[in-house]
């Protein structure tokens, strides 16, 4: 056994290496680091080409980089490319013969951090002008409706087959080992490998489709295959599939060595049994026990690496790998989701263990683990929140922070319900009929005694067969029919309804953008909004103020404070935006890096970055172009060091 978990570590070590390794080189989303034409700039002649360059590779569809004239009409001349073979580069052709005025270039693509990006930018030829850029050209694609529930419905599914298969063997491995040969609960952790192995597959299929817009007819296309593996997403699905293979040799060896080890006690007459002193027993005994603790050891190291590299693939391709201390929000999400695993996957286990005569020390061991991974849950939680939302406006505000008030408030729900499993838990220890600790068990009948005269010996067997499960019956229903477990039993089942509705908002949460950004689109005409947020008075023609008090988080003086963006003439075309920041005594503040930016949502028109150029302590200047009318989201970026750095945002309503 020893040489097969051994290969099985090589296994998951390698697979773990290769996802870290693909993610070495993205540590954040991709950024448009230049252009040409550049941003705002005036060209005396038409451009050929419209070159973007990146701070890292990216992929590009055929409609990654769109350029659209003054009237709104497309003057792209083709699909868009890599500039000799460079993947941090994408170039587009134009059409020959552009007229002067103002063009608009909207450009999308995915970074290798596998999360979608774009922006725009404006350039002119010859002279700025107005431009009508229309809203159907400038609308993203949205997923196609059934590729979209197809492609949510696996990455739930993956969600909850991982805490069956994670969650049911930390159970059986450290509460219920004798569960291993039950059949309900092996047929528990097949289900989990299987539907984890399927979800996977559905996803890797579905990824292309879903971020192309293209129908579900495209998922066989094995050139969206070939550029989903391209992405780190790809990476950690196709690392996760290497894992479920080491993952199915972990499972033959838990019920192999589990459902089959059991310690033989040494055979003895009674008159032995008499003589032999108690410490002797007690050798024998722990000897006969010897092979099945370092079977749950060895079996215990080789499952907590691999379901911690399960994890891995959804940390390392999710929220938690780009933004604010990466470093720390890696590790957290991988323990959220183990903690999640156990909590989970442990009770649906406990359901079936309850059906299968399960002792009451397995059941309190699980209580005690249980109420451990609600308190990481807790913490893990609150620091993801913290990190996702940036402010508790958020929390309403946006879709993000109203589906984490769902999460939480399901996670109090089953909290609550588990508070009142924990009171059963108890009164089962009271109760005087709480001794059974395994499966109920009855000694098969002899049939192999002599046999009456004119008895039929197979008759005789099958009575006696027949007497013994009516006894075994009796003895279960006997045990299960104490108000305690029963009330155990309805409890756990309650909390596993529950903790369904957690699953399936989680997996909202992981497809729902966090940050800042998402609160200024919640204020766009798509989500409702019908005005813009206080602070945001825009009189087209005059200078506009917004204020956006800012704080990264870090010790220095200038990590915490007030930036504020004067646009002048806040309407549509060239503005110029001043700016300046203050610390919380209203002085001047020097930082190494400040951003401004301005983004359409309802346009997917953005982020349009601003050149900004220094004027003195605290004070930059620049100009912005606006080729748009409509619900505009303002953006600051500020770093006060190496490390700490962050983003506000406002709405500013333009025309």
């Amino acid at each position: 056994m020893w040489k097969r978990l051994g290969a099985l570590l090589t296994v998951v070590g390698t697979a773990v290496l290769l996802l870290i390794g693909g993610a070495g080189t993205a540590a954040a989303h991709a950024t448009l680091v230049s252009t040409d034409p550049a941003n705002n700039a005036v060209v005396a002649t038409a451009p050929a080409t419209v070159t973007l360059t990146f701070s890292e590779g990216v992929s590009l569809s055929p409609d990654s980089v769109r350029v659209l004239g003054p009237d709104g009409t497309s003057v792209d001349s083709g699909e868009p490319g890599h500039v000799d073979g460079k993947a941090a580069t994408a170039r587009v052709a134009l059409r020959s013969g552009l007229a002067n005025g103002t063009y608009t270039v909207a450009w999308r693509a995915v970074s290798e951090d596998s999360h979608p990006i774009g922006g725009a930018f404006t350039f002119s030829i010859g002279a700025p002008s107005a431009t009508t850029v229309s809203a159907a050209a400038l609308q993203d694609v949205e997923a196609d409706g059934v590729v979209a529930f197809a492609y949510g419905t696996g990455r739930t599914i993956a969600y909850a087959a991982f805490a069956l298969l994670a969650g049911a063997a930390a159970f059986v491995l450290v509460c219920w080992p004798a569960g291993a040969a039950v059949r309900s609960v092996q047929r528990l952790l097949m289900t989990g490998w299987v539907a984890l192995l399927v979800s996977t597959v559905a996803v890797l299929l579905l990824r292309g489709p879903y971020e192309r817009g293209t129908g579900i007819g495209q998922a066989l296309d094995l050139t969206l295959v070939r550029s989903t593996l391209d992405e780190r997403i790809g990476t950690a699905l196709s690392v996760r599939l290497l894992l479920l293979a080491a993952a199915g040799v972990f499972l033959s060896l838990l019920v192999g060595q589990l459902g089959q080890s059991r310690p033989e006690p040494t055979p003895q007459t009674g008159e032995d049994e008499a003589d032999e002193p108690d410490e002797l027993r007690q050798l024998e005994r722990r000897a006969a026990e010897r092979p099945l603790r370092d079977a749950r050891l060895g079996l215990g190291v080789a499952g907590l690496v691999l379901a911690v590299a399960l994890s891995a693939t959804w940390a390392g391709a999710d929220h938690a790998s780009v933004g604010e201390q990466v470093w720390l929000a890696l590790p957290a999400a991988m323990v959220h989701l183990l903690a999640m695993a156990l909590w989970l996957g442990g009770l649906t286990t406990l359901l079936l263990a309850l059906r299968n005569g399960v002792g009451l020390r397995a059941v309190e061991l699980f209580s005690k683990l249980a109420f451990g991974a609600v308190g990481v849950l807790v913490l893990t939680g609150v620091y993801q929140a913290w990190r996702g939302l940036g402010s508790w406006g958020a929390l309403v505000d946006t879709e993000y922070g109203r589906l984490l008030l769902i999460k939480t408030g399901a996670v109090v729900a089953m909290v609550g319900v588990a508070w009142f499993s924990r009171g059963w838990v108890a009164r089962l220890r009271s109760a005087p009929d709480a001794a059974p600790a395994g499966p109920v068990t009855t000694e098969e009948p002899a049939t192999t005694g002599p046999v009456p005269d004119g008895a039929d010996p197979v008759r005789a067997a099958q009575l006696a067969r027949q007497q013994a499960a009516r006894a075994e019956a009796t003895v279960r229903q006997e045990r299960d029919g104490t108000p305690a477990r029963a009330g155990l039993r309805r409890s756990v089942l309650v909390e596993a309804a529950v903790a369904v509705v957690i699953l399936v908002v989680t997996t909202m949460l992981t497809n729902t953008p966090p940050g800042k950004v998402a609160e200024a689109v919640a204020a766009a005409p798509g989500s409702g909004a019908t005005a813009p947020a206080a602070g945001a008075v825009t009189v087209p023609g005059k200078t506009v103020e917004l204020k956006l008090p800012y704080d990264t988080g870090g010790r220095t003086p200038n990590a915490k404070g007030t930036a504020t963006v004067a646009l002048n003439p806040a309407g549509v075309g060239l503005n110029d935006v001043r700016l300046a920041l203050t610390d919380t005594a209203g002085q001047p503040v020097e930082v190494p890096e400040v951003e401004v930016a301005f983004t359409l949502p309802d346009r997917d028109l953005g982020p349009l970055p601003v050149t900004l150029k220094a004027e003195g302590p605290g004070r930059w200047s620049g100009t912005g172009q606006l080729p748009l009318a409509g619900n505009w989201v303002v953006s600051v970026t500020v770093r006060s060091s190496d490390i700490d750095q962050v983003t506000e945002v406002k709405p500013l309503k333009i025309g």
